[in-house]
């Protein structure tokens, strides 16, 4: 059956904008009819390369009433109020992640839904990945046996680059640094393959000598609710690298991408690693695993618009509760990093003890329940 293709806005027309869009352009059930940057030469260049139409200003996308929803690209502290305008023209709204840069402002965001009778979709790609649904099946079959630990690592070189005139190089507009830029991606594939997360502890440091306010290395520890525990790490000073690796009693596996094919999602399995590695057999005896075919940008946003027709966005996950489950994550990362104290100053880090574990909770609790 012939559907007309959902027509889209996209507002914030970087680097992101322009894959977003690419995605776009290869799916028949979406189309972006319109784009909109408060840069003029940014216009000219986007509807040049990508031929997707500017306008001069916002009003001029959400007064138009062939458009259902808007693509949000724009810098982290622009989320909220970029969000409020789609909001208030009764368009869905489409983020990427991190939802916002504080706890406060994404709750703000989620109850945007209430209030205008829309919905917000926050993007999560990396849980889309061949590799990881392959993962994921391996677990709910009971191949990996009792799955107890699970590592994933997401780095760039990003913090060797920055500049003033960069919004990452400032800690209000990129809390965390790479906690919030690269590794809440893992923290939303970590919920996918693990279950309820019920702890988070985390730890940061500043070791790029460009001399951004940033923090540029993030680690942080995990405790599932079935007790199984996890880690995600992020360094912004090395090469690029995304890792999952899952252990379980009757075997592990392990899934890494080349991370210069990051911004073409449909090639990640030419040069992708995914293999299992069963009972006692040592590494030299894992198996190589086929990585299927995907393309996570593409699908997340098909995902998004599939209930258009009843004028409904519907979210890229199961739900509220894990769809919004990595920014909580996060969230409470960046909070315990904000209460470290590094060793260099002359202090040790405080143990969250079970005062933190329940302010954990309720950082769940406020998220589950928006």
């Amino acid at each position: 059956m012939t559907t007309t293709p959902i027509k889209l806005g996209i507002v914030g027309l970087g680097r992101w904008a322009k894959v977003l869009s690419r995605a776009v352009a290869k799916s028949d059930q979406l189309q972006i009819v319109s784009s909109y940057s408060r840069s003029e030469d940014k216009r000219r260049a986007f509807e040049r390369e990508l031929g997707v139409p500017s306008v001069p200003d916002l009003q001029s996308m959400l007064q138009n009433p062939e458009i259902h929803g808007v693509i949000l690209t724009v810098p982290n502290e622009q989320h909220l109020p970029v969000a409020t305008q789609v909001a208030r023209a009764k368009k869905h709204v489409y983020t990427e992640k991190p939802i916002a840069s504080t706890l406060e402002e994404g709750l703000e965001i989620a109850a945007l839904e209430k209030r205008y009778g829309i919905t917000v979709t926050v993007g999560h790609s990396a849980r889309l990945m061949g590799g990881i649904r392959a993962i994921r099946a391996a677990i709910d079959s009971g191949e990996l046996g009792r799955v107890a630990f699970i590592e994933a690592n997401f780095s760039n070189e990003r913090a060797l680059e920055l500049t003033p005139i960069a919004w990452r190089w400032y800690k209000d507009k990129a809390p965390g640094g790479p906690l919030s830029q690269l590794a809440i991606h893992q923290f939303d594939v970590l919920h996918y393959l693990g279950g309820e997360i019920l702890e988070a502890s985390s730890m940061a440091s500043k070791l790029s000598p460009v001399g951004a306010e940033v923090d540029d290395q993030s680690m942080t520890l995990l405790k599932f609710a079935d007790g199984k525990v996890g880690y995600v790490g992020s360094c912004w000073t090395s090469p690029g690298v995304f890792a999952v690796r899952v252990f379980g009693s009757k075997g592990l596996m392990h899934y890494e991408i080349d991370f210069a094919t990051w911004d073409t999602p449909d090639q990640l399995h030419k040069k992708s690693t995914l293999y299992i590695q069963r009972g006692k057999e040592g590494y030299a005896k894992r198996e190589a695993l086929k990585v299927p075919e995907s393309d996570m940008f593409r699908a997340e946003l098909e995902i998004v618009c599939r209930k258009l027709p009843h004028r409904k966005i519907q979210r890229a996950h199961r739900g509220k509760r894990q769809f919004r489950r990595g920014h909580c994550l996060c969230g409470l990362a960046l909070h315990r990093q904000e209460r470290t104290v590094y060793p260099h100053r002359g202090c040790a880090r405080r143990s969250p003890g079970a005062r933190g574990r329940r302010r954990a909770r309720c950082y769940l609790a406020a998220i589950s329940s928006s």
